[in-house]
Parts: C-alpha cells; sequence; structure tokens
C-alpha cells in the first residue's frame, strides 16, 4: 500500500508541475492581460470606485440579508478565501526560492488578476440565480453552463464542481487545519488533535449557521485579522526603518538580477524568480481559479459592476497589502542591511541549518532579538496567531464555495452529509500530514482553473457590456435583473 501511495505521489507531483509551470502560468497570464485590455484597463480606470464600493460599505456588524449577503460581507467571505497560509508561508517560499525580486513578478501578475477578479464576479452577478426559498445560486458553474450550452457545458461545469468540492470543501480544510495546529504545537506545545477538535467544533458550530452566519463572521474576522497582521508587520518594519529603502530596492534590483542574491547563472535564476513570483502570486490572490465567484456571487449589488469593482480589491488588499507586508518583514530583516540571507553563501548556509518557508516569517521576527530564544518565542506565537486568522477564514469560505458545488450535484437534501464530512477532514487534517494531501490539494486546484478560464474567454461580451453599460453609474440607478428571476 505503502508502495502505491509514494507512486501516486510522484505521478501527483509530475503533472503538477507541467500544469503550475506550463500550462496554468499561461492561461492564468493570458485571461488577465485579456481582460486588461478589453476592459481598457478597468483595474485603473475604477479603483477610485472600488476602494468606496468597499470602504464606504464596511461594517462589523451588518444586517442580516433575507438572502444572500450584503457586498462588503460578500467581499469579506472571497478575501477570506484568498488571504491564507500562502500569504505567509507561499510568500516566503518564493523569496527564499527566487530572491526578493520574486515579490516584483507577484505585484505584476496581481496587476492583471485584479482585471480577472472583476470579471469573473461580473459573470458571477449575472448569472447567479434566486431560488424560491430565497437562497441564492452562483459560481463558475453557471457561468460555465452559459459559456458551453448542451451536453459539453453539463461536463465542465460537472468537472468544475468535483474539483471545488475535493481541493476546496474537503482536502483543502486538512491542509489548513494542518497548518494552524503545526503552528500552535511549535509555539505553545499543545497537541494538535486538541487543536483539532476546538477547530472541529468551531467549524461545525459556523457551517450549520449556513450563509448568514459565515457572512457575520467573516466580516468581522477578516478586518480584525488584517489589522493584527499589518500592525504587527509595522512594528517589525518600524524597527528596522532605516533599511526600508534598500528593501524595494532589492525588489526592484533582484527582479533582473536574482543570481546575484540565490546564486546559479542569470537564465535560471531569473526564470526562478519570475516563475516562483507568478504561481505564488496566481495562487495567493486566485484569480481566475474560480473560488471567489461564488462568494461574489451572493453579493445584493444593484448591478453586477458593482460587485466587479470591489472583487477586484480584494486582489489588490492580498497581494498590494497582505503579501507586501510579508515580504516587507523578511526582506528587512534577512536581506537587507548585510542579513543572513544576502548573498548565495549566506542563504545555503541558512537552509542547510534548517530555514525553509514555514519558519521564515518566524527567524525573521526573531532576528530582530538577534535570534533569541525570547525572539523565536514571539516570533512563533505572532505567526501562530495569524495564521489561526488566516487559515480558519479560509477554511469558512471554502467550505462555503464546496457546499454550493455539492447541492448543485446532490442537491439541497445532501447539505448535511456534505457538512458532516466537511468537518471530520478539518480534524484529521490537524493530526495527519502527508505530502500526497497537500499534492492532491494543488491538482484538484488546478484542475478547476481549466473550465473557468476558458467560460471566461467564452463571455468577454458580457463583461465588456456590463462596464459599457453601468460603468459610470451610482448604487441604485439601475437593478440586476438576475435578482428577479426564479428557478
Amino acid at each position: 500500500m505503502q508502495a502505491f501511495l509514494d507512486g501516486l505521489l510522484k505521478v501527483v507531483q509530475t503533472i503538477n508541475a507541467y500544469l503550475s509551470d506550463y500550462v496554468l502560468i499561461i492561461l492564468l497570464i493570458g485571461i488577465g492581460v485579456f481582460y486588461t485590455v478589453k476592459t481598457r484597463f478597468v483595474q485603473v480606470r475604477c479603483f477610485k470606485q472600488g476602494m468606496k464600493q468597499v470602504f464606504g460599505n464596511a461594517k462589523l456588524n451588518g444586517k442580516k440579508e433575507k438572502s444572500g449577503m450584503s457586498s462588503f460581507q460578500a467581499f469579506t467571505a472571497a478575501v477570506a478565501a484568498q488571504v491564507g497560509t500562502g500569504n505567509i508561508v507561499g510568500a516566503s517560499g518564493a523569496i527564499l526560492a527566487g530572491g526578493p525580486g520574486a515579490i516584483f513578478w507577484m505585484w505584476v501578475i496581481a496587476f492583471f488578476g485584479m482585471a480577472t477578479n472583476y470579471s469573473e464576479a461580473v459573470l458571477a452577478q449575472k448569472t447567479r440565480l434566486l431560488n424560491h426559498d430565497g437562497s441564492v445560486s452562483g459560481g463558475p458553474i453557471y457561468y460555465i453552463k452559459q459559456a458551453f450550452k448542451g451536453k459539453f457545458g453539463t461536463f465542465l461545469a460537472g468537472f468544475f464542481a468535483v474539483s471545488a468540492i475535493i481541493a476546496l470543501g474537503f482536502v483543502g480544510s486538512m491542509v489548513q487545519s494542518n497548518s494552524i495546529a503545526g503552528a500552535v504545537n511549535e509555539a505553545t506545545g499543545i497537541d494538535p488533535w486538541i487543536v483539532g477538535i476546538v477547530l472541529a467544533v468551531l467549524a461545525a458550530l459556523i457551517f450549520i449557521g449556513g450563509v448568514s452566519r459565515l457572512a457575520s463572521v467573516t466580516e468581522k474576522i477578516v478586518p480584525i485579522m488584517a489589522i493584527i497582521y499589518l500592525l504587527g508587520g509595522l512594528v517589525i518594519i518600524c524597527s528596522r526603518i532605516t533599511v526600508l529603502p534598500e528593501a524595494f530596492f532589492m525588489i526592484f534590483k533582484y527582479a533582473f538580477m536574482p543570481q546575484a542574491i540565490i546564486g546559479g547563472g542569470i537564465g535560471a535564476a531569473l526564470k526562478m524568480a519570475i516563475s516562483q513570483g507568478a504561481k505564488r502570486g496566481l495562487f495567493s490572490n486566485e484569480a481566475g481559479m474560480g473560488s471567489t465567484p461564488h462568494a461574489h456571487a451572493q453579493a445584493n449589488v444593484d448591478y453586477a459592476h458593482q460587485q466587479g469593482v470591489s472583487a477586484m480589491i480584494g486582489v489588490f488588499m492580498d497581494t498590494f497589502v497582505v503579501l507586501t507586508m510579508t515580504a516587507l518583514i523578511v526582506i528587512t530583516t534577512l536581506y537587507a542591511g548585510d542579513g543572513m540571507l544576502s548573498s548565495p553563501e549566506k542563504l545555503q548556509i541558512a537552509l542547510d541549518g534548517g530555514i525553509n518557508k514555514t519558519n521564515l516569517v518566524k527567524n525573521a521576527i526573531a532576528s530582530v532579538f538577534n535570534g533569541s530564544n525570547v525572539g523565536l518565542t514571539i516570533g512563533g506565537i505572532f505567526v501562530a496567531v495569524c495564521l489561526f486568522f488566516f487559515a480558519f477564514s479560509t477554511i469558512l469560505s471554502w467550505n462555503l464555495f464546496g457546499k454550493i458545488n455539492f447541492t448543485y450535484l446532490f442537491g439541497k437534501k445532501s447539505v448535511i452529509v456534505y457538512t458532516i464530512i466537511a468537518i471530520i477532514f478539518v480534524f484529521l487534517g490537524s493530526i495527519f500530514q502527508n505530502d500526497l494531501v497537500w499534492e492532491l490539494t494543488d491538482f484538484f486546484n488546478y484542475l478547476m482553473v481549466l473550465p473557468n478560464v476558458l467560460a471566461m474567454f467564452m463571455l468577454s461580451k458580457i463583461v465588456v457590456n456590463e462596464l459599457k453599460t453601468n460603468g459610470n453609474k451610482s448604487v441604485g440607478d439601475t437593478p440586476n435583473q438576475a435578482l428577479n428571476e426564479k428557478i
């Protein structure tokens, strides 16, 4: 049995490497550039409108909606999915492998990803349906079926639904709970199974409450987790304020000269910096993956463009704010000012000494305290607290996204079955760590991209027409016709 699992792991790893390095990079960058051109840089022209839409409606205790969510609640549910372990571990891995310059390429990817996420949200709004019981049905499965009629569209929608259920609702939750349990255990010594029980109970209380309870929780937890992380990061950066300009300079310099800091030839090093920045960036903000449209479909707005500009601010906050904070924490402490990773030789010594993407931020914080045990403890607790918020909020949103697809395939009576299975996976993730689980999560995430991006290419006219029609309207001018439909 073990031989079979080891063989399966190698097969999945090979497929994932091919998909992430070639197929998905081309598709996701391609769709971002495509919609940037089609919308005439909507992420620039409508950025101010998006910020006003999000923060002008921000409430930590919004009213309960009769169906779906408020625009801000949908925004926080989407950001909860986007801001996860990737913003700490993923960014750290990109910097270790590709150098500080990888962050520059993350910014480039996020810029185009803002147009992608705008388009996903518009399509989700345009194709969403209001059920007779008042609940909202929406997400990629609905616009995939509109893009491809007949049996082929039904197949692609089903293909996406199965991939989303596994990647988000089940196996993906294991990865998130494992990250929480590992960080808490390392920082406090609490056994992972205890953490797992606590996570499972908390998750169950929210899962059972449905969309309204999820909306109520995410509208509070997302702003709180962002404030905690950003304030903590600012304290670290302020302690290294004298090298902050150098840190930004390194991001731009090593985007094109990474070999000077990670070693190797210029060609191989540059490819590593770009590929790490692209991959980590794409799968951090999730633009084009088809996850966040599930949340944006739930938003009760007057017109689809309104939620589209809100969605693109989610990508901005994920990458240009939260992920950049991680980068600056690491670069100002470990790379700038003759830090412990400031040359290929020092980097190799640190790697041999056990530094890796999971403990990089902890070591960065500890370096402010001269690497003392107190510093390591403070760093470990800070990372554990932030990972709890980031990963747990991701579990909540991913569970909703998986449930929407599970309901599509098996009907509303199946929700209780889905919920029980999801809770079991949350607990199991805290006590089991298996490379195959992580690889399978990536694999099914990658599979989600294929039908989602294909449908987006086919439906560009809907997005462009929405932008032309409603791009300059004020809230309340034009009702969203999808809200008036019944199934």
